[in-house]
């Protein structure tokens, strides 16, 4: 079993499974599937993923993704090309998801069958919660594939009785991004 606290110099090489808009099908799920590498998504970029348990669960909805959609021009203006969501579900909730909290400019990434999440490291048990395996709480930047900084919440374990947020706020990667344009 790898080291589950050891996460990759650079993010994992995957397929998504996305869902697009495409206004020639028509009808009411005017969507088709369109496969994303992670080359499509991380190549020849600066992106800021946030990756979190679950869509629709409290945190992740009234702060954590709130939070980067928000400030969203703020991180443009620092350099961040996209900012990515990633959870451990499928493309339809990643949507509806998206729909309720009125995110624009957040990318929702679903990654439905943990292959990105389990590629980082940060695959978990959350069978206490009836959620099978989801993401850690994190938070990273990434240029050009390459992981410069993450932001891991803490207690990282299977069924973890809590739901820490502390550290991948988009607060804290703001001040990051901050010392950094500093330099």
């Amino acid at each position: 079993m790898p080291n589950r606290h050891h996460h990759p110099d650079t993010v994992p090489e995957v397929v998504f499974h996305t869902r697009v808009r495409d206004e020639s099908i028509g009808g009411d799920n005017p969507f088709r599937w369109q496969e994303l590498s992670t080359d499509d998504i991380f190549a020849n970029k600066r992106v800021i993923v946030l990756a979190l348990p679950g869509a629709f669960t409290p945190t992740c909805s009234s702060t954590h993704l709130p939070g980067y959609e928000k400030h969203f021009r703020d991180f443009q203006r620092l350099g961040v090309d996209q900012i990515i969501c990633i959870s451990v579900n499928d493309a339809f909730v990643m949507y509806q998801w998206a729909q309720k909290l009125g995110v624009e400019h957040v990318f929702m990434l679903p990654d439905g069958n943990g292959d990105f999440t389990r590629g980082m490291n940060m695959l978990v048990a959350k069978n206490n919660l009836g959620f099978g395996d989801r993401s850690w709480r994190y938070s990273m930047l990434v240029d050009n594939k390459r992981i410069r900084k993450l932001f891991m919440e803490p207690n990282f374990s299977d069924n973890c009785p809590t739901d820490p947020f502390e550290v991948s706020d988009a607060d804290t990667m703001l001040e990051y991004l901050r010392s950094q344009a500093g330099d």
